[in-house]
This record gives structure tokens, C-alpha cells and sequence, in this order.
């Protein structure tokens, strides 16, 4: 075992070399994957709801058209639910339907967007389609078996009880509200389909805009809207990518990072969700699916070991550190260009 200040040492100095293959393809670790796991689609389903009023379903038609411009954008399959009639089944068998028809195991995103109302009972909460509604633990149960990675995106009022019945390890949830009685119409949903492609919204400057740093636009976006009005704000979203059904809510983060903590907590909400791009830079377009995923399984493993840096020995820290930045730069391969590290590479 190398000496502990020789460990440190090997880390910073690799800390130049070692990451900065996070920002270069290996053609020949490329080449080695499978084809069912080069793929790079991923799935975006969006389900536009009830609109009640004819001016909701025109913000409805025009916020599903966003994201089916921002799907276009990131060569994504496209399934939009709830605008026209499309056979004798009604919305809610047509989204069972739907999910039914898509892959459960692999690498590829699957991005379900929920645009409309919601409305909750004290018990049960509910998405609004024509016909019968969609609960949050009928969805609960189609999404069982779903094994790929998995974004479900509740834009409505009421939608908070969906986070806690949705939750599980590996998926993404987000809701534009924190519980069943924020009821009121809710705007959450207009500015995050606005700024899921929207390069402004790149916080972190990687090229591409997440999930995540879409949310938190959409929240500060919602907010100043309720600000400018002088209304009380009647919808905090709230995200959960931990599986723990807590959630975060965006006021919790600087940048991308969480910066506050629920007593007794787990790990921190916001790491899956940063690695969820409808529209990916030029460098992540190049990555084949099972490279991919390999990279972000040890970002969350690095994030998560610096989580626990005051729990470790210095020496001990350093020593798994290494061996994640080691194992970082197999899976990109022996080419590393002298260049500035990748923007995604969290900081110390």
C-alpha cells in the first residue's frame, strides 16, 4: 500500500490526467460495445392533460410543443398523448398502453412528462386526463417493472403526493409541488419546458442543460412570477433522485450543488438528475450508452465518497478516491489530450 502522502500526492497529480478523460472518447472502448447498448435514443412521453378551459389547453399544446422540439433536438423517440384522438381508447388506457410498449431493461432514458391539472383528496392524487384520471399509484404500479433509467416529470397542482408513491432507486422525480393541497393552476410546468433545451439554462457550463438545472431555472422562474405579481407563491416543486421519497426543494441548492441537508438524511438529492440531457453536448452525442453510464455510475460514486469525506481517515479517503479516478480512466481508454479538465468533474 503506497505511503499516505504518496496516495494524496498520486491523486492531485492525476487529478490533470487521469479526468481529463472524462472529456475524451476512446474509439476503441466505443467499438467494443454491443449494439443494443450503443444506442443513444432515449424515449420522451409527454401526456398533456384535461384542459378544463380552452386558454389552459392552449398553454398546455404549447408547452408539449416545446418538448417536442427539445425531443427533435436530442433525436429522441417521440409519443405525445392527450391532443388529439388517436383510437377508441381513451388517455388513460393509451398511456398504460403506452409505458406497456416500452423497453423495461436497458441503458436509454425513458423521460415521461405530465402537462396539466391534478387534483388530490386527502388520500389520492391525481394527473387529469379526458376520461377517467391517472393516480399516482396506478402509475406507481405501471412503472414497476421498468429497470432503465427513468425521469417522471409532474408539472401539475397537486402533484407532490406523485414524488413520494413514484420514488425508487435510479429514477428522477419531479413535481411542481410539495404536497396534495397546493391546488391552485400551476405555472411550474411552463417555464421548465421552456428551458429544458435552453442553453441559458446551463448553469455549470457544460454544453448542455440537465434536468436538474432545468428544474432549478423553471423554480426561480416561478417564483419571480409570483414575486412580480405580489401573489403568495401556491407551488414549490420539489425533486427526488435518491430514491428515499423526501425530496429537495430548489432553494436548497447553490449552483448544482445541494448545499443543505435534512437532519438524518441520506444521500443529497440532485446527482441522477444532473446526468439527464434531452439535448446533449457534441462530446456526450459521441458516447456510446454503456460508456455513458459507466461514467455517471462513478461521477455519483465520487460524489457521494466526497459526501463522506469527514466520516473517513484522510488516508483511507484518498486511497478509494484513487481508485475511482483509476477506474474513471479505464473506461475512457489510454487517450487523454492535454486539454482543461471536463466541466463535470465536481469540484473538491
Amino acid at each position: 500500500m503506497p505511503a499516505p502522502n504518496a496516495c494524496r500526492q498520486n491523486v492531485r497529480a492525476w487529478g490533470a490526467s487521469l479526468l481529463l478523460a472524462c472529456a475524451v472518447i476512446s474509439p476503441a472502448r466505443a467499438a467494443d460495445a454491443s449494439p443494443e447498448l450503443a444506442t443513444n435514443q432515449t424515449t420522451v412521453l409527454v401526456v398533456v392533460g384535461a384542459a378544463g378551459e380552452p386558454e389552459f389547453g392552449r398553454n398546455f399544446s404549447e408547452w408539449a410543443d416545446l418538448w417536442e422540439t427539445a425531443a427533435r433536438q436530442g433525436g429522441a423517440k417521440r409519443i405525445t398523448l392527450g391532443l388529439k384522438t388517436n383510437g377508441p381508447a381513451n388517455d388513460h388506457d393509451q398511456l398504460q398502453q403506452a409505458l406497456a410498449g416500452e423497453t423495461k431493461e436497458g441503458l436509454n432514458e425513458l423521460w415521461l412528462v405530465l402537462l396539466g391539472h391534478g387534483t388530490f383528496d386527502g388520500k389520492e392524487a391525481r394527473f387529469n386526463l379526458r376520461g377517467p384520471d391517472v393516480t399516482a399509484t396506478e402509475l406507481a404500479e405501471w412503472l414497476k417493472p421498468f429497470r432503465r433509467p427513468l425521469a417522471v416529470i409532474n408539472t401539475a397542482s397537486s402533484s407532490g403526493p406523485f414524488l413520494n408513491k413514484l420514488s425508487a432507486p435510479g429514477r428522477v422525480i419531479l413535481t411542481a409541488t410539495r404536497s396534495g393541497h397546493e391546488q391552485n393552476y400551476a405555472r411550474f410546468g411552463q417555464y421548465l419546458s421552456a428551458a429544458i433545451a435552453d442553453p441559458a439554462a446551463d448553469l455549470d457550463k457544460d454544453g448542455q442543460t440537465s434536468l436538474l438545472e432545468a428544474g432549478l431555472i423553471a423554480a426561480r422562474r416561478t417564483l419571480e412570477f409570483y414575486q412580480g405579481e405580489g401573489r403568495l407563491s401556491t407551488e414549490h416543486p420539489l425533486l427526488d433522485d435518491n430514491g428515499d421519497g423526501l425530496g429537495t426543494p430548489p432553494d436548497w441548492f447553490r449552483g448544482v450543488r445541494a448545499v443543505k441537508k435534512a437532519k438524518d438524511a441520506g444521500a443529497v438529492d440532485g446527482l441522477r438528475a444532473h446526468q439527464f440531457h434531452l439535448v446533449r453536448s457534441a462530446e456526450d452525442q459521441k458516447l456510446p450508452a454503456a460508456v455513458r453510464a459507466r461514467r455517471d455510475e462513478l461521477e455519483l460514486a465520487i460524489a457521494r465518497l466526497r459526501e463522506s469525506k469527514g466520516a473517513l481517515a484522510e488516508d483511507e479517503y484518498y486511497r478509494r478516491l484513487e481508485e475511482l479516478l483509476r477506474e474513471m480512466a479505464r473506461v475512457y481508454g489510454p487517450t487523454a489530450a492535454a486539454r482543461p479538465a471536463s466541466p463535470r468533474e465536481p469540484a473538491p
